[in-house]
């Protein structure tokens, strides 16, 4: 017999509501703190953590904190533990959480990207020793409290982080939804209120600034883990250590100084979206006059995808037929040329590291310069606004 007897309500809001701690303890833990170090926890806090993964889920601290810098460090390659361009969409979405396990495994990337976990005598001897005694001792203690259905709840928590977290994230984040920042990778925010996984739904935000302790950057976007984090801060079991930078702009700013270089590297992310943003609509303009003179509608949806991808991702990691249509548009457009030129212009503005800050700020102002002289309105008031960063 059960020792709790409750209502069927109450039997569906107990797994909520227990799962739901167990993404907290994985956003907030392993995630922003072990991973990134993006805040410090109390020890009272970080430990309530810990026994609680291993009580729920059986994960080892250094085995998910090391797979994890090993994504952001290969990200999208072949080396990426968990890349749905590598593994497929289904596979990741499907078998997630085995693919953690797989790489959790491998000896080297827990010693190159493991450093810093816990390696207490607890981790040593009891949570990363027995990670599925604590899966058991749950089992054991939700039959007891709940009876029968108790398996149930059980079921429902085993699978939870493995389909959402491990899952969802690392599949549709990479696949599906809206990117405010153009990263290297693939990276996109699925929805822009972030509750029921934690805040980790804004996955896009994430690598953008993937030191911040929060992962909403918008206005209108919401990042629950991050109120946790805020109220866990006000009573001192939690210090934040970053978050992501705010853009500012000054009104009226003329010529380009090291403040305006200093802000472009640091929101370069910001800077890219802002600029295929701006430029969207003349690279379509330019598409629609060579669709007339092309005629080839299979043709023209290639080269439409193309041109698209290529504001957003730099030209060479477009795929080969992506490539090939990208390269006759440039043929046949100096505005396209223009644009595609300018993108990759200005990228390498943050790539030269051994230029000087005045040489920096030089190459900048030369680069607002030519791109208010393109004749292209679009590039132009781009430029104007960029140079009002800082």
């Amino acid at each position: 017999m059960e020792l709790l007897d409750l209502p069927w309500w109450a039997l569906v809001l107990v797994p909520l509501g227990l799962t739901h701690i167990t993404i907290a303890a994985v956003t907030i833990f392993l995630h922003r703190h072990q991973a990134h170090r993006a805040l410090s926890l109390h020890p009272i806090v970080s430990h309530f953590f810990r026994f609680w993964l291993w009580l729920t889920t059986g994960m080892v601290t250094k085995g998910w904190v090391a797979v994890h810098r090993k994504h952001h460090a290969k990200c999208e390659t072949q080396e990426d533990p968990h890349s749905p361009r590598t593994f497929g969409i289904r596979t990741v979405l499907l078998r997630g959480a085995e693919l953690y396990r797989v790489e959790a495994t491998n000896a080297e990337t827990l010693e190159k990207y493991g450093v810093g976990t816990p390696d207490d005598w607890l981790e040593r001897h009891l949570y990363g020793k027995r990670p599925m005694l604590g899966i058991a001792i749950l089992l054991v203690s939700e039959l007891a409290l709940f009876g029968p259905i108790g398996l149930t709840i059980w079921a429902v928590q085993m699978l939870w982080i493995p389909l959402l977290a491990a899952g969802v994230i690392n599949g549709i984040g990479h696949y599906w939804g809206y990117r405010s920042f153009a990263t290297r990778d693939a990276s996109r925010n699925i929805l822009p209120w972030g509750i029921l996984i934690g805040g980790e739904e804004l996955h896009n935000n994430h690598h953008a600034y993937s030191t911040s302790a929060r992962l909403s950057n918008r206005w209108w976007e919401f990042d629950i883990g991050w109120a946790y984090i805020r109220s866990m801060e006000i009573v001192r079991l939690a210090k934040v250590h970053r978050v992501a930078p705010k853009l500012r702009f000054v009104a009226g700013k003329a010529a380009c100084d090291v403040q305006t270089v200093q802000a472009v590297i640091m929101h370069r992310f910001d800077v890219l979206a802002r600029f295929a943003k701006t430029l969207r609509r003349t690279a379509e303009a330019e598409l629609r006059q060579l669709r007339l003179s092309d005629g080839r509608e299979s043709r023209y949806a290639t080269m439409k995808r193309a041109v698209k991808h290529s504001l957003h991702m730099p030209s060479g990691e477009l795929p080969p037929l992506e490539r090939e249509a990208l390269d006759r548009a440039l043929l046949s457009s100096p505005v396209l040329q223009t644009i595609c030129r300018m993108r990759q212009d200005l990228m390498s503005l943050w790539e030269r590291s051994s230029a000087s800050k005045e040489q920096l700020v030089s190459q900048l102002e030369a680069w607002c310069q030519r791109a208010e002289a393109s004749g292209i309105g679009a590039l132009g008031d781009f430029s104007r606004k960029l140079r009002c960063y800082g």
